[in-house]
């Protein structure tokens, strides 16, 4: 029963896995944890066969087959390269991942859920033989050996046990799934020069979780702010949102809906109820500002009164859904009155979802979804403009205003469509 681990020479031994279906089972949770399926699978390709294209500024990667076979996926991994590679971001052949491999945040996961995780992808995974595509990196960029230097100027080395919250076990549950397998920070957490990860944990400072941009959208903040974070929302909120991609505040884009629905929908009640209690945890900003429901747009809209500029063309495209009170309908259209992706200063995911639409996808607890079209052929840069200029300064939202040229600018930007994951 168990996992047996016995000392062997990495470059040409697989470490034996006798594994029941328990550790399996356990093992299928903590890449349910991780969302593995999300990089390591394409659409309509056998599960964890890789070959999905990571656009990164410096060029596509494809995800590896982390199937067990021996040929051209991890079948030849000992534990001990395994955990290498998962910890730490080194292939059995001793070179450096590229960093699209979460594994700064991986060196979080424990030992017993390592264990776990090792012997669901050798014995409970099909092995597919699936030969790894070859990165469109051009040189000297497409060398590897930098990227050793890379992870030793940016990576911690070392196990990374989570941060433990004073007598609160549950946030400290909830900080170990969040830091770690969950790695949250990967998105949530704005990079620096050489696209390195600002911060870990909480004790790196209010760096950690303070929102970030990723494939031309906004990735939110998930600390305590009020206005721009998670400050209106309670513990039921943010389970809510990660069972069904919706509650009274918000709807899931971008994404985040491919981890609402291969992910947390799929988590324990349990755990997700620590990683919302950890993350209440975070504090706000200390210039935090409360929102106030303004109710004049309302009122106006009410009346007739489209004189504000682009009032009309908020009833004409958006109040159906939206209302003329800013308040959508709880759990179907999300509110925009005092919505933290309205109010921040990066307009950058209100642009995007506009131009292109957003789908809310079905869930276990929500099985309908709800889409939003696509309004980039239907309105110009202009009116896109107005519309999010008076959505984002209505009902007591306080954001910047949107000129022409910046919808222009970005319509450019996402103009290539593709099914890329940007990292």
């Amino acid at each position: 029963m168990g996992l047996a681990i016995q000392p062997a020479d990495r470059a040409h031994a697989q470490t034996p896995v006798q594994a029941d279906s328990a550790l399996i089972e356990h093992g299928a949770y903590v890449a349910v944890l991780g969302d593995c399926m999300a990089c390591h699978t394409v659409s309509g390709n056998t599960s964890y066969s890789g070959g999905l294209p990571l656009a990164t500024p410096i060029g596509t990667i494809y995800s590896t087959n982390i199937t067990p076979d021996r040929q051209t996926g991890i079948g030849s991994y000992s534990y001990e390269d395994f955990e290498q590679a998962v910890r730490h971001g080194i292939r059995k052949d001793g070179k450096t991942l590229y960093p699209a491999m979460p594994y700064p945040d991986f060196r979080h996961i424990n030992d017993e859920d390592m264990h776990a995780l090792y012997a669901f992808f050798m014995s409970g995974v099909k092995p597919v033989h699936h030969q790894d595509r070859a990165p469109a990196i051009s040189w000297p960029l497409s060398m590897r050996w930098p990227l050793a230097w890379w992870r030793w100027m940016f990576v911690p080395s070392g196990e990374a046990p989570s941060a433990a919250v004073a007598h609160d076990a549950l946030a400290d549950r909830g900080a170990y799934l969040v830091e770690g397998a969950g790695h949250c920070g990967t998105c949530h957490t704005p990079r620096g020069f050489a696209l390195e990860q600002k911060a870990f944990s909480p004790q790196d400072g209010s760096a950690y979780l303070a929102g970030s941009r990723i494939d031309h959208y906004t990735v939110s903040n998930l600390r305590g702010g009020d206005i721009v974070g998670l400050g209106s929302w309670n513990e039921d909120d943010i389970v809510r949102f990660l069972q069904s991609g919706r509650n009274q505040h918000a709807a899931v884009f971008g994404g985040m809906a491919d981890v609402v629905y291969q992910s947390t929908q799929h988590m324990s009640e349990a755990d997700l109820r620590a990683i919302a209690h950890f993350l209440k945890t975070l504090p706000p900003p200390a210039d935090n500002r409360k929102f106030a429901y303004d109710p004049a747009v309302k009122q106006a809209l009410f009346k007739g009164d489209v004189t504000k500029r682009g009032a009309l063309d908020y009833l004409n495209n958006c109040a159906a859904c939206h209302r003329s009170s800013g308040m959508g309908y709880e759990d179907t259209f999300p509110a925009l009155a005092g919505n933290p992706v309205v109010n921040d200063p990066d307009p950058a995911s209100l642009l995007h979802i506009v131009l292109t639409g957003a789908t809310i996808p079905g869930t276990h607890v929500e099985p309908t979804h709800y889409t939003m079209p696509s309004f980039g052929d239907r309105l110009s840069d202009q009116e896109v403009a107005d519309i999010l200029t008076f959505i984002r300064s209505g009902w007591g939202n306080h954001a910047s205003s949107i000129d022409a040229e910046q919808v222009g600018k970005f319509r450019k930007l996402i103009a290539p469509t593709n099914e890329k994951k940007t990292l």
